[in-house]
This record gives C-alpha cells, structure tokens and sequence, in this order.
C-alpha cells in the first residue's frame, strides 16, 4: 500500500458556476477507469451554484453551517452540518450557504464516461434564492 501526503490547494469557483464566493479544495480526483471526485466546498453567506446537474448524480454531505438545496420544480430545502444530500442522475439543481450563513459540504460525483462531471445552467435569481435567514 502506498500512502500519499500533499497540501491539498483551494482555489475559488468560477463567476461562471457560482455566485458570490466559493472555495473548493479537491479531496480525490481519480484517474483512469475510476472517475469518481471528493471536494471540500465552503460557501460564504449568500454564495450558491447556478442551476446544473451532474450525468451520473451527485452526493453532498454537509460538514459545517446551515445552507440551501434546491431541485428544480421543488421547494428550497434547509441543509444542517451532518445532514447528506442525493442528487439523481440529471437532476437540475443548485445549493449553497444561506443568506447570513455560511455552509460547507462534501462533493462526491462520478465524471460519465466521456468525462463529463456536470452541465450548468443559469444562475440563480434573487426571486428564487430566499432573503430572508434560514434556520
């Protein structure tokens, strides 16, 4: 067995994939036949993804604060340190902190074959993303 120790580098979201500041710290990215990837995200209060949706799903653990998930066509879900997300395959959907709550949660997805990890799609509006804090 072979036992690797790296600095694991954060780096900030994209404007293209997130609104407001997100940082993400790759855990695992696999390479070869494995296409399975790990990243640790924090969200700042107010931060979220876009719309987007991942081909083979997605799972979130959620490791610190309060934040929000929504899948499209549903209500906005309130997410709590320890609580554990599934997203279906193509689901459309988004998450990210509250409005004066940061969130930090765990990735986990498999790339589809072609290597493709998620398709995005617009951002979301401050009519669907809640003002008001959340509990």
């Amino acid at each position: 067995m072979q036992i690797t120790r790296t600095e694991a580098a954060t780096t900030t979201a994209s404007p293209e994939w997130v609104t407001g500041t997100v940082h993400v710290t790759s855990i695992a990215a696999a390479e070869g036949p494995a296409r399975l990837r790990v990243d640790d995200v924090r969200f700042e209060p107010g931060s979220r993804t876009h719309w987007h949706r991942h081909p083979v799903g997605q799972f979130l653990h959620i490791t610190d604060g309060t934040g929000l998930v929504q899948r499209r066509g549903g209500p906005v879900e309130v997410v709590h340190a320890g609580d554990r997300v599934v997203i279906a395959p193509g689901e459309w959907h988004w998450h990210g902190a509250g409005p004066t709550t940061s969130m930090t949660h765990l990735a986990v997805l498999t790339a589809a074959e072609d290597g493709t990890e998620a398709e995005r799609g617009e951002p979301v509006t401050d009519a669907c993303y809640p003002a008001e804090p959340v509990v």
